[in-house]
């Protein structure tokens, strides 16, 4: 009669390492380097050198980044970089500051951000489909299509 209803479990699958922070450079530390691999990255303190991630990057408001390029999926900056930066996703927050080239297919920036140089949007590959860099022969071959007359 006074039965506590029994509440569904939540499920416990884990959060993609990709979309996840899973290693800290902290504030007041400093790394002169490479880093890569997969997974994320919060940069709290100095990071000099490429960064090549499949991953998430995040640039704390007190981190800084000096490299020539930044590779990543997700690159979230509140910090400063000096930096080209090449993301499917890139997020400038209020606080943040980019010195370099912004290569993404998603950016927003907040009001307050600060960027100085270039951004080439890009679109994105369905997937499992490649662009074919090459034109086939055969195409070059056909005339192109004409845009439609106006009929009216």
């Amino acid at each position: 009669m006074f039965r506590k209803k029994e509440e569904p479990t939540p499920s416990l699958e884990p959060i993609p390492l990709i979309s996840r922070v899973t290693s800290i450079l902290g504030e007041g530390s400093s790394w002169k380097g490479e880093i890569s691999g997969s997974g994320g990255i919060r940069i709290e303190g100095l990071c000099e050198g490429q960064i090549d991630l499949d991953g998430l990057i995040i640039v704390d408001q007190k981190g800084r980044v000096e490299s020539d390029l930044i590779k990543a999926d997700t690159v979230i900056v509140a910090g400063a970089v000096r930096s080209n930066i090449h993301a499917k996703r890139v997020e400038i927050r209020s606080t943040g500051r980019v010195w370099g080239d912004v290569t993404t297919v998603k950016f927003s920036t907040e009001e307050g951000a600060y960027l100085r140089g270039k951004i080439q949007m890009e679109e994105e590959e369905p997937p499992g489909e490649a662009v074919d860099p090459e034109p086939d022969e055969s195409a070059a071959s056909q005339p192109a299509l004409k845009p439609k007359k106006n009929l009216e």
